[in-house]
Parts: structure tokens; sequence; C-alpha cells
């Protein structure tokens, strides 16, 4: 699914203009975006959870020209998927 298809079913399901729909699917990214941002962490119970992990500097080679480089600190987002989703994506309903 994309967001284009989020949007249609938002839009179909609870009866919203394409607009309204459109803005309820950016306001929910933007929040969650927001949220990362801030260093919260986000978590559906039973579906996911994200949350930011600390990678340390290091030392680190360019693999195209094989000269040494330094690469920065970051944080990335770690995405952990939850007993629910797990269990319906192993055992889908017939």
């Amino acid at each position: 699914m994309n967001k284009f298809k989020l949007i249609e079913t938002l839009k179909n399901r609870c009866s919203l203009s394409q607009k309204k729909a459109t803005d309820v699917v950016d306001l929910f990214f933007f929040e969650m975006a927001n949220a990362l941002t801030r260093g919260d962490r986000i978590e559906l119970r039973g579906l996911w959870s994200f949350h930011l992990k600390a990678y340390k500097s290091y030392t680190g080679r360019n693999p195209k020209t094989g000269k040494i480089v330094q690469v920065d600190s970051k944080k990335l987002p770690f995405f952990k998927c939850g007993k629910e989703l797990k269990e319906r994506v192993d055992y889908p309903a017939n």
C-alpha cells in the first residue's frame, strides 16, 4: 500500500472528501516525523513502534575509491514489529 491508496481507503470508508482524507494522512505522517525529531518514541500497541537509535562516529572506507573517511555520529529511526502484526502476517485469516 502506498500513500495514495491509504488516502483512497480512508476517503471511501469514512465518507470524507479527497482533501480531508489527504489532510488526515499528511497530518499523521507529519506528527510521526515531528515526534521522532524530538526524540520521542512512537507506538501503536500490538502493531509497531519506532524509536531512534544513536550510532557513534566511526572510521569507514569509501567502497568506490578505497579512501578512508570519517563517518559522523547519527540517529536513525528503528522499526519494531508488534506481536499482533506478526501474527496477522504469519497466520492470515482465510
